[in-house]
């Protein structure tokens, strides 16, 4: 088993308003994107990273992997996010079997959440990290009105990594260009072949910063971890 992971850092950022790709942004004086590279990158279960970006940002993201000692392979993604993993999924060399598939802007996951879903993906044929959802959920019209309120017990908030064989992925993603479905998550192409996915713990530090409110709970984040490794020196 050769386990891989693409890690999507595609996007325009448009909710956070910079004015530019959000994974650019600083925490802790490094663009998020570099702290979720680094997570990957130091974990002994991860044999190669690929990272799927904006074609504008293509040179200069060439300059920064220059300057890292990691390898990394750049891909160029699509116009959709589901287009980007397509194109990352592709990259991958041939000796990959399994793949995680991330977000760049989720960079708080930990080596034992990677270590976590790694292990369960052993046994099943699709893992995703996700929470039990802490409030209440309503499904709600396009007038407004509430048409039904699901049972809080069952209810999850799925994150990344999510992790699969890479065939099994890869055939999802064929089956979802050829008949011209798409998914919210990877996890949903998969189901569409009918395939069972199971849920493995994630952590409600998992966030993923789209707006200025989560770049303000980033730092948050990043300070407290910071403290609690000095107290452990």
């Amino acid at each position: 088993m050769e386990t891989s992971v693409v890690i999507v850092a595609a996007g325009s950022g448009k909710r956070m308003g910079a004015g530019k790709n959000k994974v650019w942004l600083s925490l802790q004086h490094k663009p998020i994107f570099q702290h979720t590279v680094e997570v990957f990158a130091n974990h002994p279960g991860i044999a190669e990273i690929v990272l799927v970006i904006n074609e504008q940002d293509y040179q200069e993201m060439e300059k920064w992997c220059k300057r890292m000692p990691h390898s990394i392979i750049l891909e160029i993604g699509g116009a959709e996010r589901q287009d980007s993993v397509r194109n990352g999924l592709h990259a991958l060399s041939d000796s990959c079997t399994h793949v995680l598939i991330h977000d760049a802007a989720r960079p708080f996951i930990t080596h034992e959440q990677i270590t976590n879903i790694i292990e369960k993906v052993k046994d099943q044929q699709a893992v995703v990290m996700a929470v039990p959802v802490k409030d209440t959920i309503k499904v709600v019209g396009p007038d407004g009105i509430v048409k039904a309120t699901p049972a809080r017990e069952s209810l999850w908030a799925v994150q990344t990594p999510q992790a699969f064989p890479l065939s099994l992925v890869k055939d999802a993603h064929r089956y979802a260009q050829e008949h011209n479905k798409t998914g919210t998550d990877d996890a949903m192409l998969v189901e569409m072949l009918g395939h069972a996915v199971s849920i493995v713990d994630g952590s409600y530090e998992n966030i993923k910063i789209t707006t200025p409110d989560d770049l303000w709970l980033g730092e948050e984040i990043m300070k407290r971890r910071l403290e609690e490794r000095k107290r452990k020196r």
